[in-house]
């Protein structure tokens, strides 16, 4: 029971990094320093002074990006890869009592795989939203995200079965739209004659 609970935390911390990098490796770093969460070996350097420091600035900086136009597109484009990275750290550092080797397995295949699924989702919503309104919808966009990826780090710590029903939620919500968008036709729109075909046909 404690190793799946710790891998639902794994999945909640991975989908946060989907949203955000840094809030939920501040988030472990914090817990881990308040003794509130259990880390693997190797992974205590996440609550030391320099780590809560580097983590809480590499957070501020990250948040406030993602409020300047064209900025968070780029933003972007450079956590693709890193929130990869950060979903299979902190999914490997909550993995405790387990064998390294499988460990690293379930953190490459969860904890990255969940982070590269949200973070393909916010860097897709945030490409719609900035042809659609010209970058104006983009602060509200990146609200919601940040509060998406605070919250599942505060219950991957603190509420780890929620956390993994949320993540499966999410997951389902993602996979029905792309579902309905695949579904949606996509033939030609009538021609001009058929148009004027229609009109006559009203009069």
């Amino acid at each position: 029971m404690e190793i799946l609970l710790s891998l639902f935390a794994g999945l909640g911390l991975a989908a946060a990094a989907g949203f955000r990098v840094f809030v939920p490796l501040l988030a472990v770093g914090l817990a881990a320093r308040f003794e509130v969460l259990a880390l693997s070996d190797g992974f205590a350097w996440m609550g030391s002074n320099g780590a809560l420091i580097v983590f809480a600035t590499a957070t501020l900086v990250e948040l406030l990006g993602y409020y300047l136009p064209w900025v968070d597109n780029l933003l972007d484009t450079i956590a693709s890869p890193a929130a990869v990275v950060a979903g299979i750290v902190l999914t490997a550092a909550v993995l405790t009592d387990l064998d390294p080797t499988l460990r690293w397995a379930l953190a490459v295949v969860a904890g990255g795989g969940t982070s590269a699924t949200f973070q393909g989702l916010t860097a897709g919503t945030r490409a719609v939203t900035t042809f659609a309104t010209g970058g104006v919808a983009n602060p509200l966009v990146s609200t919601v995200e940040a509060l998406a990826s605070t919250l599942l780090a505060a219950l991957a710590v603190l509420v780890p079965i929620a956390a993994a029903a949320s993540v499966v939620l999410l997951f389902a919500f993602v996979a029905k739209r792309t579902v309905l968008r695949r579904r949606r036709p996509a033939g030609p729109g009538p021609t001009p004659g058929e148009l004027t075909a229609t009109t006559d046909g009203r009069r």
